[in-house]
């Protein structure tokens, strides 16, 4: 009965850190929405989630071919600089820390506003993530690869007639509601993956006290 509450626990132990940890490997940078319009401003979001255990300093994105990227949202922390063409335009936007960073079990959202191409298309956002150790995750492959860039599907589809100065408010709201949303599933995972952590370890202690009870 002991050694079977043993083999229990441990197997226990070792689903839940490979759900763990699964988890983790499968965080990637993501950009929001998937979906806009053409010809539409949108406010996009960036997510950085950290999958090492050391902070996340620095984060370049790359705009995609046809984006015109408008203006940015200030973050407390974070410094933006620009790498513009021979036209002004921005071709690469980089949040660089001024403080700790991205920490351990973090993530970032960064704000921007950007003018979709007028045709319908796929906008693959590249983005390059530098942790403290000087090393760099590239989210550039395609879907389905190891480190996938995020992509914005540009559609008619999309389209709204609840425009305002060329902005779907529509699609902000629809946006701004799936943030929400995925914020509040990552804290429910969260919850959940502490509470089976403790009950793994709680199941481990006493298949230990029960093998010094049966020794004794």
């Amino acid at each position: 009965m002991i050694n079977k509450m043993k083999k229990w626990s441990i197997g226990l132990s070792a689903c839940i850190a490979l759900l763990f940890f699964g988890g983790t490997a499968s965080a990637h940078v993501t950009v929001n929405p998937g979906v806009s319009a053409p010809g539409a401003w949108e406010t996009y979001t960036m997510k950085v989630p950290v999958e090492k255990n050391i902070p996340t300093t620095k984060v370049t994105m790359k705009v995609p071919e046809g984006v015109e990227f408008v203006s940015y949202q200030p973050i407390p922390g974070w410094k933006v600089t620009l790498d513009k063409d021979k036209s002004g335009k921005a071709k690469t936007i980089t949040w660089s820390a001024t403080d700790k960073g991205i920490l351990p079990g973090e993530f970032q959202q960064f704000q921007f506003i950007a003018k979709n191409p007028e045709k319908e298309t796929n906008a693959a956002w590249n983005a390059f993530q530098y942790y403290k150790d000087g090393s760099i995750v590239e989210w550039t492959g395609d879907e389905g690869s190891e480190s996938p860039h995020s992509i914005t599907k540009i559609t008619s589809a999309a389209a709204s007639s609840d425009e305002h100065a060329g902005h779907d408010t529509k699609q902000h709201d629809l946006t701004k509601e799936k943030e929400d949303k995925t914020s509040n599933e990552n804290d429910s995972s969260q919850t959940v993956m502490m509470t089976l952590s403790i009950i793994a370890l709680i199941l481990s202690v006493i298949a230990v006290v029960m093998a010094v009870i049966k020794r004794k």
